[in-house]
C-alpha cells in the first residue's frame, strides 16, 4: 500500500501550467530522485506531496497518521536556540517515549501479566525500533561531527551562514526519521565527506525518500527509482543515475520506432484523405479527426526525440581530457605559497605549474581554503609567503554571487551591451536567441531584466556570458550549484571543449570526475595534495586507507604489548640495537635530503635533462625503499627501547 497517492493532479500557476494529468505514488523504503529542467514543476511535486500545495486539479490521500517531514531550502528557527537545543527541540517525540519505554518497562516488570500495559510497551518499543532512536546521544555526537557542527553547538543557530542553518536543519530531520523525508538539493552546502555520511546513514537506517537533487553521484547511491517531469508529466524510471540513463535511450529508441510506424500510418491515411470521396460522409468525420491528430503527434514527437538525443550524447561525451600533451604555455608558477587567515593556516609551502589545457579540480572539506587559493591566483589576495608568478594571458571568473551581472540589463543588453543581436562564442558568431537557447532560454527570456530571474537561471545567464569571453583560463568557483541535471550536461559539454586551462572547486563528484584531469585536495593544516586519480577513486583509496590505519593501530597496540612482554626481562639494547638507535636518525635525515634533491632535480628540465629521467626515477625508487627499511627498523628499536 502506497504511503503517498496523488490521482489526475494538475498544478497551473496563471498560464503557466506544470504537472497535467499526473499520478505519483511513493511506496514504503522507496527513495525516488525527482529530476528535470529548472523551473519544470519538481519543488511544487514536492509540496503537493507533503500537503503545502494544493493542486489546480485532482487529489493527494495519505494516511492522517503518516508522519512526513520536508527539508525547506531557507529553514527558520527560533531566536534563543543553539544548535544543540535547536536539534534536541525537534526530537521531543523520541525523548518522551524514550522515558516512557523505561517507565512501561519498570510497570511491566511488576505486573507481568498486564495486557494493556505490555500492548502500551509492544507500541513504544516498535515506535523506538522504526526511529532506531535507542542510543539517540550517541547519534547526536556524530551527526555534530560528521556535519561540522560540533564546535557551534552552543552557537545560536541564527547567528550562523545560511548553508550552515540547513546542516542543522538536515541532522535534526536525519536524526528525527520521519515515516517520509522529502529533500529538496540535500546536497548543497555539504562537502563531499558530509555528503557521503549522508548516504551512509539514509541507507542504514531505510528512509523512505523523495528528493530533488543535482548530485547525479548521490543519485545513483541512493535513489531506487528516477522520475523526470517532463512536459508536464511524470516519467518513471528504475534504479539509480546510470540506469535512468540507459532506460532513456530505450525509451528514445522505441519511441523513435513508433514514430516510424506513426508516419507510415499518417502517410496512408493522408493518401485516403486526399483521394477518397468517402471522406467527407459523415460517419467518417472520427477517422478524417483521427488523421488530425496524428499529424500533432507526428509533429511533437520528433522534438522529444531530439532533445532525448541531444541529452544522451552530453552524457556519453569523453569523461577525461587530453592526455599526453606536448609543449604547452605555462600560465602559473607557484613557488612556496602560504596563506593564512585568523591565524588559520590554509596553505602551506604549495609550489605547482598550471599549463595551458590543464584542467584541475579543487577539492577538499567545507573552510579548508578552495576558494582562497582562486583568490590568490586571481591576485584578489596577497600570499603571506611564496609567490605565484603570471604570464601574459586573460582569465574569465565565475564565482557564487555572480559579480558579472547587472540586476538592471535585460538578457540581451547582458549579452549585447554595444547594440545588435549577435554574438561571438568560441570563434563562431552567433545570434544571441540561438545561443542561449543552448542554455535552454527561451526567445521570450530576451527581455527579462536578469533581477527578474531565478538563482538557478542567473547561474546560467552567468555562465553563457563566461563562454562568450575571449579567455585562456577560466576559474569557477561552485559552478554547479542552483543547476539542474540538463544544464549541468551543457556546462560540461562547453568545458570538455574548452581550448584552455580551467580551475574549479566543486564537490560534484560525477562532475569533477568527467572533467578534471588533475585534483589539487586539500587535505588540512595548510597540505595541497596533487593527484591525476578520478575523484572517485581518490576518495575510495582514502576510505580504504582510513580503514587500514585503523586496523594498523589495533595491531600496533597489540604488537607493543607483545613487545612489553618480550623485553621485560632485558635491562639494555643490544650492541646492534644501541648501534642503530645512535646512527640510524642521521641516516635517514640524509636520505630525506638526497630524495628532496632528487625531486627538485625532476621539477627542473634543465637538470632532470641533463641525468636524464629514467636514470633519476630509478635512483628515486632505490633511496625510497632503503629509507623505508631504515625508518622501519629504527621505529622497532624506538620500541624496545621505550619499553625498557
Amino acid at each position: 500500500m502506497a504511503l503517498i497517492d496523488l490521482f489526475n493532479v494538475k498544478k497551473q500557476y496563471d498560464i503557466k501550467l506544470l504537472l497535467d494529468n499526473v499520478d505519483f505514488h511513493l511506496n514504503p523504503g522507496e527513495r525516488i530522485a525527482v529530476v528535470g529542467q529548472n523551473g519544470c514543476g519538481k519543488s511544487t511535486l514536492l509540496k503537493i506531496a507533503l500537503g503545502i500545495e494544493e493542486p489546480t486539479e485532482g487529489k493527494r490521500v495519505v494516511n492522517t497518521n503518516l508522519q512526513i517531514e520536508m527539508l525547506s531550502q531557507q529553514p527558520h528557527f527560533e531566536a534563543t536556540l543553539t544548535v544543540r537545543d535547536a536539534i534536541l527541540n525537534e526530537l521531543n517525540d523520541l525523548k518522551t517515549a524514550q522515558d516512557e519505554h523505561i517507565k512501561l518497562s519498570k510497570a511491566v516488570a511488576v505486573d507481568f501479566e498486564n495486557k494493556e500495559l505490555l500492548s502500551k510497551l509492544e507500541n513504544i518499543t516498535a515506535f523506538l525500533d522504526h526511529h532506531n532512536a535507542w542510543n539517540l546521544d550517541d547519534k547526536i555526537e556524530r551527526i555534530l561531527q560528521e556535519f561540522k557542527l560540533k564546535e557551534y553547538e552552543h552557537r545560536f543557530v541564527i547567528s550562523l551562514s545560511g548553508g550552515e542553518q540547513r546542516r542543522v536543519a538536515l541532522a535534526s530531520l536525519v536524526l528525527k526519521k520521519p515515516d517520509v523525508l522529502l529533500l529538496d538539493e540535500p546536497t548543497n552546502h555539504l562537502d563531499v565527506y558530509m555528503v557521503e555520511f549522508l548516504e551512509e546513514i539514509l541507507l542504514k537506517e531505510k528512509f523512505t525518500l523523495l528528493f530533488i537533487s543535482h548530485d547525479r553521484h548521490f543519485i545513483d547511491t541512493i535513489a531506487t527509482r528516477v522520475i523526470e517531469v517532463e512536459n508536464q508529466g511524470l516519467v518513471s524510471y528504475k534504479g539509480g543515475y546510470r540506469d535512468y540513463l540507459l532506460q532513456k535511450e530505450e525509451r528514445m529508441k522505441s519511441l523513435a520506432k513508433s514514430h516510424d510506424t506513426l508516419l507510415k500510418i499518417l502517410k496512408r491515411e493522408e493518401e485516403w484523405l486526399g483521394k477518397s470521396v468517402r471522406a467527407r460522409e459523415k460517419r467518417n468525420q472520427g477517422r478524417k479527426a483521427r488523421v488530425f491528430e496524428l499529424r500533432e503527434q507526428a509533429k511533437k514527437n520528433p522534438t522529444l526525440i531530439r532533445k532525448m538525443q541531444v541529452e544522451l550524447e552530453r552524457e556519453k561525451k569523453s569523461w577525461r581530457g587530453e592526455k599526453g600533451l606536448s609543449k604547452r604555455k605555462m600560465l602559473f608558477d607557484v613557488e612556496n605559497l602560504n596563506y593564512s587567515i585568523a591565524n588559520k593556516l590554509l596553505i602551506e609551502n604549495f609550489s605547482t605549474r598550471i599549463l595551458q589545457r590543464d584542467k584541475i579540480a579543487i577539492v577538499g572539506v567545507n573552510g579548508a581554503g578552495k576558494s582562497t587559493l582562486l583568490k590568490l591566483f586571481l591576485s584578489r589576495l596577497k600570499p603571506d609567503k611564496g609567490s605565484i608568478n603570471r604570464g601574459e594571458f586573460t582569465i574569465g571568473y565565475f564565482d557564487q554571487h555572480r559579480e558579472m551581472l547587472n540586476d538592471e540589463h535585460t538578457l540581451i543588453e547582458t549579452f549585447c551591451p554595444d547594440g545588435g543581436d549577435h554574438v561571438d562564442v568560441q570563434g563562431a558568431h552567433m545570434h544571441v536567441y540561438a545561443y542561449l537557447k543552448t542554455f535552454l532560454f527561451p526567445e521570450e527570456y530576451m527581455t527579462k531584466k536578469v533581477r527578474q530571474l531565478s538563482g538557478g537561471e542567473k547561474n546560467r545567464v552567468a555562465l553563457a556570458l563566461l563562454f562568450t569571453k575571449n579567455v585562456e583560463c577560466l576559474i569557477l568557483d561552485e559552478p554547479t550549484n542552483d543547476l539542474d541535471i540538463q544544464t549541468i550536461t551543457i556546462l560540461e559539454d562547453k568545458l570538455i571543449a574548452f581550448p584552455g586551462a580551467l580551475l574549479f572547486v566543486s564537490h560534484d563528484r560525477y562532475f569533477i570526475d568527467k572533467i578534471a584531469s588533475k585534483l589539487f585536495i586539500f587535505k588540512g593544516n595548510g597540505i595541497i595534495e596533487e593527484s591525476y586519480q578520478t575523484y572517485t577513486e581518490y576518495l575510495e583509496i582514502e576510505k580504504e586507507m582510513k580503514e587500514l590505519d585503523s586496523l594498523e593501530n589495533e595491531i600496533s597496540i597489540n604488537s607493543k604489548t607483545e613487545s612489553t612482554i618480550k623485553v621485560k626481562n632485558k635491562t639494555k639494547l643490544s650492541y646492534k640495537e644501541q648501534y642503530d638507535y645512535d646512527h640510524l636518525p642521521d641516516e635517514i635525515e640524509a636520505l630525506e635530503l638526497k630524495i628532496a634533491e632528487i625531486n627538485d632535480c625532476l621539477y627542473n628540465p634543465e637538470c632532470y635533462e641533463g641525468k636524464g629521467l629514467s636514470e633519476l626515477s630509478e635512483e628515486l625508487s632505490k633511496l625510497k625503499t632503503i629509507y623505508e627499511e631504515k625508518t622501519d627498523r629504527y621505529l622497532e628499536v624506538l620500541e624496545i627501547f621505550e619499553a625498557l
